[in-house]
């Protein structure tokens, strides 16, 4: 019995500091390091101004309409894979994720009813796809 307690707790010893440095390691390699440079900020901050001066749709406004079409077409697993590569593509986006990944969570309720949508949620932006469907309930 205590060599067995003993034998788990070497593989354990062994196992976990590998597992934290793997997983340690994912994490930095998916971080963008690399910060726009200050005139990108400044040509996406007039951009932004522009668009919002002539009455056009802000670009989160623009893709939610089209996440939720290919939801609607599709599936939500379709859109929820887009969604994470529009965000990943634009970081810009981000900040408006969880806000995306809601509607579609709220959209996928009005289609497939609360427990078939609940089976397509996924880790993108977090929870927000699935506080999408309880919202909708």
């Amino acid at each position: 019995m205590k060599q067995a307690a003993r034998r788990i707790g070497r593989t354990i010893a062994f196992v976990l500091p590998v597992v934290l440095v793997l997983s340690g390691t994912l994490a930095v390699a998916t971080v963008p390091w690399a910060s726009p440079s200050t005139d990108a900020r400044m040509l996406s901050a007039s951009a932004e101004s522009a668009a919002a001066k002539s009455g056009a749709r802000a670009p989160h406004e623009v893709l939610r309409d089209r996440l939720i079409a290919e939801l609607q077409e599709k599936d939500p697993g379709a859109a929820l894979t887009q969604l994470q590569r529009e965000v990943h593509a634009r970081p810009s986006l981000a900040r408006h994720c969880v806000g995306l990944a809601r509607a579609l969570g709220e959209a996928a309720v009005a289609k497939y009813g609360v427990a078939r949508a609940q089976s397509f949620s996924r880790p993108v932006c977090d929870t927000a796809f699935a506080s999408g469907v309880v919202t909708a309930q």
